[in-house]
């Protein structure tokens, strides 16, 4: 089956679960150690990198900027990276973003340090996504952007400064916490270091910023975070090269994708358990079991061969989760918005305004595909709110995912609870789980009648 083209029918639950899943490496975990050992100037060996398109991608971007990549021969998730001689990256080619955000928001910053300019380019509706607030953080930098288009949105080319060297950036990253992360991904290699200030009103996905800034410290590089006053400082100690990681760094899995795997359980009162959670992580998905605590579960971190394991028990009842911001996770929502459709009581999602900046406007997506099921769901300004019905009065339907990964594994929890349900365009789900309908397929196979 084509399952990008054709129709897929979502599984319900046929009985409780009792399923262990292994969920690949973290996609932004990945894509940050990607550019990291790039900025280096030694070979950095990554494991567990996750393939998909999204890491694919930064991948290929980093091939057209000069940096060679080889992935072992009996496990692809093993990757070493070989940056570029003197650290110069080779400008004049051209870098195509997908749909993948880490790529749109990271990958331009490189061109900064490259010997040439550098074409920027992606999907149809990757060019409906803001750029515009590190482009302007480049130029105040001293490079020079040209638009193909309109200001702002790809596809655009950057001519990078004669030099660089550092300085100091103010942007408005309110719709999205990558423009400050790609800059001070770019900061450590900036030799008079590198002042990223946000004059925004609001900042989403803080944790984001967070995990840019313990992985760029992991290289060497010093990073000050005034979280007080949205200002961040990178510097090297006299002498530094730029970032180094250490020879061989492990991804950990990525917690948000564990998301619907986990929020399963809830659905069919079973069990779920992931192996290998970590007991400390930088990841927004690490706020994922207290959230899943308030819905009703039963949580647990048994160690499964002398590793920590996540396990989530179910009852079958689901408890709203009323007033909550999610801003500090904005992409567990979808999980979130399909397992409250099925909650005793309302849920009301906010401090997810920059949502609609995602790979499509995901508060109009949840709101319209809630409402499509029989669910009642209404758009707010900064999030959405979900009133639930009783089961019997949702129905099945065709879930649009608007090439959206997580629109589509929020179709497929629908389809747990919701009999008949089928998914346009599921393979959308290969940018960060290319091998989601198997590994969903596997979990439903343990449900006991």
């Amino acid at each position: 089956m084509n399952l990008t083209q054709a129709l897929w029918s979502a599984p319900s639950a046929q009985g409780p679960l009792s399923a262990q899943v292994t969920i690949p490496g973290s996609k932004s975990l990945s894509n940050r150690y990607l550019i990291l050992a790039a900025l280096g100037r030694r070979p950095v060996e990554i494991r567990g990198l996750l393939r998909s398109r999204d890491t694919d991608l930064m991948l290929a971007a980093l091939h057209t900027f000069g940096v060679e990549s080889r992935a072992g021969e009996q496990d692809p998730t093993q990757v070493t990276i070989l940056p570029p001689e003197h650290g110069i990256f080779t400008g004049g080619g051209e870098v195509d973003c997908g749909l993948a955000g880490t790529v749109m928001r990271f990958a331009p910053a490189l061109a900064m340090l490259a010997d040439g300019p550098t074409r920027f380019t992606g999907d149809r509706q990757a060019q409906e996504r803001p750029m515009r607030s590190l482009l302007d953080g480049l130029e105040q930098l001293g490079a020079r952007v040209i638009y193909e288009g309109a200001d702002g949105y790809l596809p655009f080319t950057i001519q990078p400064p004669e030099h660089f060297n550092g300085g100091v950036v103010s942007i408005d990253s309110s719709s999205s916490s990558q423009f400050i992360s790609g800059l001070l991904l770019l900061g450590s290699r900036a030799c008079d270091g590198l002042q990223v200030h946000h004059v925004g009103a609001s900042l989403p996905s803080l944790p984001h910023i967070r995990m840019t800034v313990s992985d760029i410290q992991q290289t060497g590089v010093q990073v000050e975070a005034r979280e007080d006053q949205a200002t961040w400082q990178v510097h090297q100690e006299p002498g530094q090269l730029g970032p180094q990681l250490p020879e061989v760094i492990q991804v950990e899995p990525d917690l948000s994708n564990a998301a619907p795997f986990l929020g399963a359980a809830l659905i069919s009162g079973g069990s779920v358990c992931v192996p290998h959670w970590p007991t400390e992580t930088t990841q927004p998905g690490g706020l994922l079991p207290d959230m899943l605590t308030s819905l009703g579960a039963q949580v647990s971190f048994p160690t499964i061969d002398a590793d920590q394991a996540c396990r989530v028990q179910g009852s079958g009842s689901l408890h709203g989760l009323g007033d909550y911001n999610m801003a500090a996770a904005g992409e567990l929502a979808p999980t979130l918005a399909a397992l409250a459709v099925f909650a005793d009581s309302p849920t009301r999602l906010r401090g997810i305004g920059h949502l609609r900046g995602h790979e499509t406007n995901r508060l109009a997506a949840l709101t319209a595909e809630i409402r499509k099921v029989g669910g009642q769901a209404e758009e707010l300004e900064d999030g959405i709110a979900i009133v639930p019905v009783e089961r019997r009065e949702l129905h099945p339907a065709c879930i649009e995912t608007y090439a959206d990964h997580r629109m589509a594994t929020f179709a497929a929890l629908l389809g747990l609870g919701i009999p008949g349900i089928e998914v346009r365009n599921i393979g959308t789900t290969s940018k960060t789980l290319p091998n989601f309908v198997p590994m969903w397929e596997q979990i439903l196979s343990t449900a006991t009648v």
